[in-house]
C-alpha cells in the first residue's frame, strides 16, 4: 500500500492529489493524509518564481516530517502580474524519495476589483469573498470556479496539474531518478 501526503488541510487541495493518484495508479491501493506544513513564502505569493517555491517547500516539508510515506505533494495558489492585469494559476509538486515531478495549472486573469484587493495585501480568497460576498470561498470553488460559473471549480483545476505532476512516475523509464 502507497501513503500520499498532502501538504495541506484544505479539502479542495487533499480531494485534487487524491482523485489525480487514483487516476493515474488505478491498481494501488493508496491512502491519502492532508498535513499542515508552512510554504516558506508569503501567504499570497506574487510572482511564478515564489509560487513554485511554495509548492516544493510544502512538499519537501511534508517530507521531513513524515518521512516514511511514499509520495509528498505541494499545492500553492500565487499570481503574477502581467503589465497592469495579474494573472491567477497554481503550482503542483509530487516528490518521491528518487525524483520530483511539477506542473502548473493554467493560468487566468483576475477582475480588476478582486486585482486590486490582492495588490493591496490581501489574499486571493479573502478578496474574492470580500468582492463576490462568499465565505470560504478558497476551501470550495475558488476564484476559478466563481469565474466560470462553476464550470470549472478549484478542485478540477489543480487535478489536471497533479496529473501532470505525475507523468514522471508514470514514466519511469523516460524520466530516470530525479525526474524534472
Amino acid at each position: 500500500m502507497n501513503k500520499v501526503i498532502i501538504a495541506s488541510k484544505n479539502p479542495v487541495k487533499i480531494s485534487c492529489v487524491s482523485k489525480a493518484f487514483t487516476k493515474v495508479f488505478p491498481d494501488r491501493a493508496i491512502v491519502f493524509e492532508g498535513i499542515s506544513v508552512a510554504s516558506g513564502v508569503s501567504d499570497q505569493p506574487m510572482t511564478d518564481e515564489e509560487t513554485l517555491i511554495g509548492a516544493i517547500n510544502r512538499a519537501e516539508n511534508a517530507m521531513n516530517i513524515n518521512p516514511t510515506a511514499d509520495f509528498w505533494a505541494g499545492v500553492e495558489g500565487g499570481i503574477d502580474k502581467e503589465e497592469d492585469k495579474m494573472l491567477a494559476f497554481a503550482w503542483v509538486v509530487i516528490l518521491s524519495r528518487e525524483k520530483m515531478g511539477k506542473s502548473k495549472t493554467a493560468t487566468f486573469y483576475l477582475p480588476k476589483k478582486v486585482a486590486d484587493l490582492v495588490s493591496q495585501g490581501i489574499e486571493l480568497g479573502h478578496a474574492d469573498d470580500m468582492v463576490f460576498k462568499r465565505s470560504n470561498s478558497k476551501q470550495q470553488d475558488g476564484a476559478i470556479g466563481i469565474l466560470t460559473n462553476g464550470l470549472i471549480d478549484r478542485e478540477a483545476y489543480y487535478e489536471q496539474a497533479a496529473i501532470l505532476a505525475l507523468i514522471p512516475f508514470m514514466n519511469e523509464t523516460l524520466y530516470p531518478l530525479s525526474g524534472i
